[in-house]
């Protein structure tokens, strides 16, 4: 039997609609939630993702602050916009686009964002403060995969995880929220011997690894929940994920699609920072 679809751009919808609701009892209370969007350069794919923010802001009901500056902008430039968003207190979300141009330390950049403001979760201080489960702002991609696990009614406690890739933003963080949900997890990466037999244990199988459909069906525990957080364009145009989609669907008991899954709901949890960032400042 084919795998359970998870529609990531219904549920993302949902979280829209919440916020929405929550970003209107803040605009009646005088605190409407204000993000900010930072693009340097004209990066076609960026741009693509900048417009899809500002859509789901103005579905939600959050007014945007969106600066557009040239290629050739400066380091120093670019930090000197940063603090004025810092200080605007208009704005409770700061995100700046990545890639940035090679001439900036894109490092530089996202520590200069405010910790309150952090929507993206890459302050060092939020991305500490999930050691404890206590991130006010966390990570848009794993905080978004975790409410596609818990809306489609997957079981996480208890249950075998193991995550493909290791980074700060994706791989890192989805490892200690499932930690946090009570989640055994093992995290795979690059030097990992025997990937397949990793991943044949896993309950809950997150790909993050960015290798066009690197995981076949013989890779996946019958019946496991697989998370496909790759985004790869093929030579003819196409996207897929880290997960072969029509092999892999025979075998999981829930997947999610590429485009479709974890995308929209990593542009909805942006969203969801940005409300949660007003909320705290109006409390």
């Amino acid at each position: 039997m084919s795998a359970m679809i998870i529609d990531g751009t219904a549920i993302a919808k949902q979280v829209l609609a919440e916020q929405k609701t929550l970003a209107a009892e803040l605009a009646a209370a005088g605190r409407q939630p204000g993000l900010a969007v930072i693009l340097v350069g004209d990066n076609p794919a960026s741009a693509v993702y900048v417009r899809s923010k500002e859509r789901a802001c103005l579905e939600a009901g959050v007014l945007t602050f969106d600066t557009r500056l040239p290629a050739t902008t400066t380091e120093a430039e670019l930090l000197m916009h940063v603090d004025s968003l810092n200080s605007d207190p208009r704005v409770h979300g700061i995100l700046v686009q990545l890639p940035l141009p090679p001439h900036i330390n894109a490092v530089n950049v996202l520590q200069r964002i405010s910790v309150a403001k952090d929507v993206d979760g890459f302050n060092w201080r939020n991305l500490g403060a999930l050691l404890d489960g206590h991130a006010a702002l966390a990570p848009c991609t794993p905080s978004g995969s975790m409410i596609l696990l818990e809306r489609s009614g997957v079981p996480i406690a208890g249950r075998h995880a193991v995550v493909l890739g290791r980074s700060s933003i994706v791989g890192k963080p989805a490892a200690l929220m499932l930690l946090e949900r009570n989640a055994t997890v093992t995290v795979c990466h690059s030097r990992t011997t025997d990937l397949a037999a990793m991943t044949r244990q896993a309950d809950i199988l997150l790909c993050a690894i960015g290798k066009p459909r690197m995981i076949t069906a013989d890779m996946v525990k019958p019946g496991a929940a697989v998370i496909d957080i790759g985004i790869n364009r093929l030579p003819d145009g196409k996207l897929c994920g880290d997960v072969d989609f029509e092999s892999v669907r025979e075998v999981a008991g829930w997947i999610t699609p590429v485009p479709g899954g974890v995308g929209p709901m990593t542009v909805a949890m942006v969203i969801a920072n940005a409300v949660r960032a007003a909320g705290r400042t109006a409390a």
